[in-house]
């Protein structure tokens, strides 16, 4: 079972630990017929785009009877495992236990967490490390040179998948741009306004993430928020927002929720100023 959390890149990655298994690259004749899906020996499910229902469970467990047609060994990729109900997991129990001879499972799980641990008893995990920010960066920059590229590495989690999506987005500038000015907001006049302007937008969950990173960075003295915040208002404010990121979960008010948010922490940095003179 592969343990990748990169939902995007998920069938690119166990295409590419497929031709791993079959000891060949995308280089050779097989190694491209394994990437376009032509390989008998190789089967992927569910369709791209598609969901892990019970007719793909179906005919995988149909097929897995039938022994390799082309070469010695055959394959069979799942990706989004995850997404698979109990149900589904279970009807897959016996065969990854007792699978015919020369025939193989690679499951792909962006989170191990609804995973069966009956499944996970009989198979092999291998978790893939995120990516650093100086990987995901060249990444992108090999896909094309964007202003955005640094920040979307930076906020990206090491997941390239994410970092792609925000770099080619123009939600994540949007999410940049407002992330910032909440963060640079210490007037109490001024709070009403700001958690009006970004009360609603789309990125609720996005938004508190970005603020989260530009608050670490500030700890180490980067950024805007450094020069507005005392180090222990912003101490303060992470600490805050992991309570933010819960009230959103259960469907709080997100203005009201902003404006809570930075009134407290325009109240604790105001605390410290004045500590300070």
């Amino acid at each position: 079972m592969l343990d990748f959390p990169d939902v995007k890149n998920m069938r690119a990655a166990l295409k590419i630990f497929a031709l791993e298994f079959f000891g060949t690259d995308a280089g050779t004749t097989l190694g491209a017929r394994i990437l376009n899906g032509s390989y008998s020996d190789f089967k992927m499910y569910p369709q791209e785009g598609a969901k892990l229902d019970a007719a793909a469970i179906g005919e995988i467990l149909e097929d897995s009877v039938l022994r390799p047609v082309e070469g010695t060994k055959k394959l069979y990729a799942i990706s989004g495992f995850e997404n698979a109900s109990a149900l589904l997991q279970n009807k897959l129990l016996k065969t990854l236990e007792e699978p015919v001879e020369r025939i193989h499972f690679l499951l792909g799980a962006s989170s191990l967490a609804p995973v069966l641990d009956t499944v996970k008893s009989r198979v092999k995990i291998l978790t893939v490390a995120p990516f650093t920010e100086a990987q995901i960066y060249s990444a992108l920059e090999r896909a094309g040179h964007k202003e955005i590229n640094a920040a979307a590495a930076k906020s990206s989690g090491g997941i390239l998948g994410a970092a792609e999506n925000m770099a080619n987005g123009g939600w994540f500038e949007e999410v940049l741009s407002a992330a910032e000015e909440v963060c640079t907001t210490v007037r109490v006049g001024d709070i009403g306004a700001v958690s009006a302007k970004y009360g609603d937008t789309k990125y609720k969950t996005e938004l508190l993430c970005e603020m989260q990173r530009l608050y670490f960075s500030a700890l180490s003295g980067e950024g805007k928020t450094a020069k507005v915040l005392q180090p222990a208002a912003i101490i303060f404010a992470l600490e805050k927002l992991n309570g933010a990121f819960a009230d959103l979960k259960f469907n709080a008010n997100f203005q009201g929720l902003l404006y809570d948010f930075l009134l407290k922490v325009a109240k604790e940095n105001a605390k410290w100023q004045r500590l300070q003179q």
